[in-house]
């Protein structure tokens, strides 16, 4: 099958774009399969970058420079299309990439269309303009379904996996008890926090963990509170509960500065978890929200980690249950306080680690492959006929 392959490398936007993440995972996999593939010959970084359009400048940007892109992707898949027939239109597209007549266009080429987008959850917006154009739209996330179906899109729910090929695991000391690496936000800093004063050693790798100058800041004002506290409680003084809080408040960011260092590459973050003992995964994807608990849904690192070897432990999801035997293969928490107790658990007991641990990896490699999300798709859009390996 000819495919032409709109898809950026990486999805690191922020991280220099040093990474291959996409490329390892959507592109690799399909030239395994036997696919002839075209690759998008564009820099398509600007528009992603200038994808929120509620950011001040932003849809001007998009405005002036989304029509070129547009016409390059014609040109190139027009160009393409005559040498010879394209049976699929597989991209990783925003609304700022491209509008619904442009993909009129390459549909009336009898070019079947499918975008996947894997920032439902929390993120809908950047492509709620174009889903329901697209012939289909591959969605990791069970719970963002219905948003394509409230506009008229057509969903089909294909999980993350990872490329077996490029996440392996590596024949290296377990040099940390803990690991994370990705970026800080959300509700990571305190769990990990909180990891740290229960005396478990743990070093964090990303965007947000060291210092910068509102940290430094911080820290003098956290050394204020304690002095200020020590000596409040000399004096006999009672205060309000919220008061002693904020006043005894710990210099987290100076814990946090400690045990952090920089962004990964692709292959460092691999061996990473052949480093580690136990690597950690988080599950929410923000703090506030409105009403009820916070989103959460599955991500890449769900199957990156297991297939990398590693003995993985992540916020419990009710849909990780589909995917893997909780507690066999995987270990999941709902707190930190549950996520600590079982931290220290398996850091002495090393054999029961191990034994899930290579379940884990087992699993991955049987399951949880690209190959295998990529032929369920083929399966339901109806190309499964012209596959060949």
């Amino acid at each position: 099958m000819r495919i032409f392959h709109a898809v950026m490398r990486s999805p690191n936007l922020s991280d220099l774009v040093t990474s291959n993440i996409w490329y390892n995972n959507l592109y690799l996999p399909l030239v395994e399969m036997g696919h002839n593939m075209i690759e998008f010959d564009y820099n398509m970084y600007p528009l992603l970058l200038h994808a929120d359009p509620a950011r001040p400048g932003n849809q001007e940007f998009i405005e002036i420079h989304r029509p070129h892109m547009e016409s390059e992707l014609l040109k190139q898949i027009r160009l393409e299309h005559n040498k010879k027939p394209i049976q699929l239109f597989f991209s990783y597209f925003y609304n700022s990439c491209i509008s619904p007549s442009i993909i009129e266009e390459i549909k009336r080429l009898g070019i079947m269309t499918v975008n996947f987008y894997c920032n439902n959850v929390h993120q809908f917006h950047l492509v709620s303009e174009i889903a329901s154009t697209y012939d289909y739209c591959m969605v990791p996330e069970k719970v963002a379904m219905k948003k394509y179906i409230a506009i008229g899109a057509n969903p089909i729910h294909i999980q993350m996996a990872a490329n077996p090929n490029v996440y392996r695991p590596y024949l290296l000391t377990n040099e940390f008890d803990v690991t994370f690496a990705g970026q800080r936000y959300a509700n990571r800093p305190q769990i990990i926090d909180y990891l740290l004063r229960k005396g478990i050693k743990i070093h964090v790798w990303g965007p947000g963990w060291l210092p910068s100058t509102s940290v430094e800041k911080t820290y003098r004002n956290d050394n204020k509170r304690a002095i200020l506290y020590s000596k409040i409680r000399k004096s006999g003084l009672h205060l309000p509960v919220k008061v002693v809080r904020w006043l005894y408040q710990q210099p987290m960011e100076k814990r946090l500065h400690e045990i952090a260092g920089p962004s990964l590459t692709d292959e460092a973050l691999i061996k990473l978890y052949s480093r580690s003992k136990i690597s950690l995964g988080f599950s929410v994807v923000n703090n506030a929200v409105p009403k009820g608990e916070p989103d959460s849904h599955l991500r890449l690192r769900d199957f990156e980690a297991p297939m990398s070897g590693a003995f993985y432990a992540t916020g419990y999801s009710e849909e990780l249950e589909e995917y893997y035997e909780i507690d066999k293969e995987i270990i999941c928490y709902k707190s930190k306080e549950e996520l600590a107790d079982k931290i220290q658990y398996y850091l002495g007991h090393l054999t029961e680690l191990e034994k899930i641990r290579k379940a884990g990896y087992q699993r991955a490699q049987r399951d949880h492959t690209w190959i295998h999300r990529f032929i369920q798709l083929f399966d339901i859009v109806g190309l499964k006929n012209i596959i060949y390996f």
